[in-house]
């Protein structure tokens, strides 16, 4: 009987440790490869935004993305020729804030072709919407002492 409730237990908290099943749908549609088309902004004006810590806002127009969910990496590659163009490489997570909005924070880490991060450091970002052709992330950061918004918004290459 002990061997019984031990072992129900033990498949209960598997069961209910596993990954959302929001979250592996949001994985499966998310994979493959990307366009950041525009990064817009929650106020008017011209800023001065650098991206990933990486480039300049205007430098990621255009970019290709890629994203490997089996594995929780990717890269992008920026294109525009007034900047430092070439793939950079990043590992994913996609963490599930609440079912009913189907909002997730996304984390995103830069890192070599390895895989391997400099310094540990990563964005979080709101995984806003999602679809089979359309992605948007937005990031909070604060300006002036108020919430500033960059949306960056993304359309599905068809392979």
């Amino acid at each position: 009987m002990k061997k019984s409730i031990l072992i129900f237990i033990t498949i209960f908290t598997l069961i209910s440790c596993g990954t959302p099943k929001t979250v592996i749908q949001s994985k499966k549609v998310i994979k493959g490869y990307w366009a950041l088309n525009e990064v817009t902004y929650s106020e008017t004006g011209n800023f001065d935004v650098t991206l990933l810590n990486d480039a300049m806002a205007t430098c990621f127009k255009e970019s290709t993305w890629r994203f490997i969910p089996n594995n929780a990496t990717g890269n992008y590659t920026i294109n525009n020729q007034e900047c430092e163009v070439g793939e950079r490489y990043f590992i994913f997570t996609i963490q599930e804030i609440d079912p009913t909005t189907g909002l997730y924070d996304f984390l995103l880490k830069p890192t070599n072709i390895k895989n391997k991060s400099s310094d540990n450091k990563g964005f979080r970002l709101n995984l806003t919407q999602l679809s089979e052709t359309s992605m948007q992330w937005q990031q909070t950061v604060m300006l002036e002492g108020k919430p500033f918004k960059i949306n960056m918004n993304f359309s599905k290459i068809n392979e």
